[in-house]
């Protein structure tokens, strides 16, 4: 039996290792690869394109004003800003139309019934974008603000470099240390994981989109099969990045922390809320890969504690110590990353003991998304069946990008 354990335990420091090892890594490649919009200065003279900023908001009354009057603030000659109420129940409706009444640059849209098939965020866009006249189109959402320079600076960088798509890193505000501790966590494990670094090596198959700030050429997307190719997409954002990058276009990633921000989640509750979409996102919808997942990250990032214990029960075995080696491994990756995205340092060291919070947080999503038979997303119920058929992004992304035009949609 103590053969069995020792080498049980040397499996997980073994697993523990590589895992920090690439967090760390990811988190170097991601300071020094990554760059950050706020350093680059538009060419003076030059005319910025025809921009439309379209935001897609359901029930979200308490924050589409404050973050449509950073819209307004824009330094932007030509900028176009389309407002689409999606079915709302509050005062969404009524702010869209009052703020397009104030400006002649805002176009209100409402959405009054979502056709089937469609997630509902993804159609709001689409008939955003179908009422867009911009020959760049910034996809965000309703709680994000923006420097007044923020949307000139992207739009310049694309120019300039030639971007097709864009996907911007915001600064996440501060809520409390638990909910910090817990966003963190996820921010290290979806950079490891995407990849950001390589985005723009059209060899690779890494690719990014973030719900914030996706920008995109319209000519490029008019090359695509369209939004349509996502309309059961949950990750919408991330799905918009992959349409972009396997069908050719130029794509790119950049920091803006003191130019975009929001205020992520309010509450922890609200974080716990937000993940239920990973039983489709995460899980393609079923429990046994939801399980799985959660079990295993759950491992891997209490390792550094776990190493602690291990080495204080077991002073003598070097499994225990090499398990414990996690430990510097886990500070140094989430001390690199906080000190890059200007966050708290307190809870990104927190995050093997926030961990316990993800897996319940995931494995919660799973327990609901089977229950219902499917994801409650702004209202509607989208069954099971109905997501897996329309699924885009998988976890982990994969080695070879699709191909957009093999089919024409999630029944294609």
């Amino acid at each position: 039996m103590a053969i069995l354990l020792t080498l049980l335990l040397a499996l997980y420091a073994a697993a523990g290792l590589l895992y920090w090892l690439w967090n760390l890594y990811a988190a170097v490649r991601v300071r020094r690869s990554v760059p950050a919009l706020e350093t680059f200065e538009p060419p003076p003279g030059k005319p910025l394109p025809r921009l439309s900023v379209i935001v897609a908001a359901c029930n979200e009354a308490d924050t589409l004003e404050p973050a449509a009057r950073t819209f307004l603030a824009q330094r932007y000659p030509a900028l176009e800003i389309i407002l689409v109420d999606d079915r709302s129940s509050d005062g969404t409706g009524d702010i869209v139309d009052r703020l397009a009444a104030e400006d002649d640059r805002i176009r209100a849209i409402h959405v009054t019934a979502l056709p089937e098939g469609w997630l509902g965020k993804v159609h709001a866009l689409r008939c955003g974008t179908e009422e867009a006249t911009g020959d760049f189109l910034l996809f965000t959402d309703a709680d994000v603000h923006f420097a007044p320079d923020a949307l000139a600076r992207a739009a310049a960088w694309c120019e300039a470099r030639g971007l097709d798509h864009l996907a911007v890193m915001p600064a996440l505000w501060p809520v409390s240390t638990l909910v910090d501790a817990v966003v963190a966590a996820f921010i290290r494990s979806f950079l490891a994981i995407m990849r950001p670094w390589a985005v723009g090596d059209p060899d690779s198959s890494a690719f990014i989109g973030v719900g914030a700030f996706n920008l995109v050429r319209r000519a490029a997307l008019e090359q695509t099969p369209g939004l349509e190719w996502l309309r059961l997409e949950t990750a919408d954002d991330a799905g918009l990045g992959l349409l972009m990058k396997a069908s050719g276009a130029r794509c790119g990633t950049a920091s803006a922390f003191r130019l975009v921000g929001l205020e992520w989640y309010r509450s922890l509750g609200d974080a716990v809320r937000g993940a239920e979409k990973a039983y489709a996102s995460a899980g393609g919808c079923r429990l046994t890969p939801i399980f799985i997942g959660a079990g295993v990250t759950f491992a891997l990032e209490v390792a550094p504690v776990a190493g602690l214990v291990a080495a204080a029960l077991a002073p003598a075995n070097p499994a225990a110590w090499a398990l414990a080696a996690t430990l510097p491994l886990s500070v140094a990756a989430s001390v690199l990353l906080a000190r890059w995205g200007g966050g708290r340092l307190l809870p990104a060291l927190l995050g093997p003991l926030v961990a316990a919070v993800n897996a319940a947080a995931f494995v919660r999503a799973g327990l609901l998304g089977w229950w219902r038979g499917g994801v409650v997303w702004r209202g509607t119920r989208y069954p099971s069946d109905v997501l897996r058929a329309g699924r885009r992004v998988t976890l982990p992304p994969p080695r070879r990008l699709p191909d957009p035009w093999a089919d024409d949609g999630p029944d294609g």
